[in-house]
């Protein structure tokens, strides 16, 4: 369906099989990734795959991508890791596999890491919490609060 010389990149050797999956591997061994770096790469191939209907990456445009991408933020909620992940194996996989460069890419919206707030005492609540330790675990519990821990 897709020779290997058309995926082949001038710097790199050509592939040794003709399934894309394979190829993925071969390029992330090729590259020295570490071995979960190849199985997560390859799982989130495969899903963006699926998800499309057994559609070739090469047949997907900047749409697929985006809506595949807006698909996981959305509805499958996953975490901000997990979407740059998946667009991490996506880029490689159109990069170094396929020898596409994706320009649209630029204009994909990408998730902000949301800053967490620690939860904060009130010096009554933190008094009322010391009170309620029994002795003698009363002394550490003051000892560990007064440190900052």
């Amino acid at each position: 369906m897709y020779s290997n010389e058309r995926n082949h990149k001038p710097d790199s050797p050509p592939f040794q099989s003709v399934r894309l999956l394979d190829q993925l591997r071969e390029r992330i061994r090729y590259l020295h990734y570490s071995i979960r770096t190849e199985k997560a790469y390859v799982y989130r191939a495969r899903f963006i795959i699926r998800w499309h209907g057994i559609r070739h990456p090469r047949e997907m445009g900047g749409m697929e991508v985006e809506a595949f991408l807006s698909h996981l933020a959305n509805e499958r909620k996953v975490s901000v890791s997990t979407h740059h992940q998946t667009l991490g194996a996506i880029l490689f996989l159109y990069r170094e596999v396929l020898g596409i460069e994706m320009p649209w890419m630029q204009d994909i919206g990408r998730p902000q890491a949301r800053r967490r707030i620690p939860t904060v005492l009130t010096t009554q609540e933190v008094q009322a919490l010391l009170e309620a330790v029994p002795q003698p675990t009363a002394l550490l519990a003051r000892l560990l609060y007064g440190t900052g821990m």
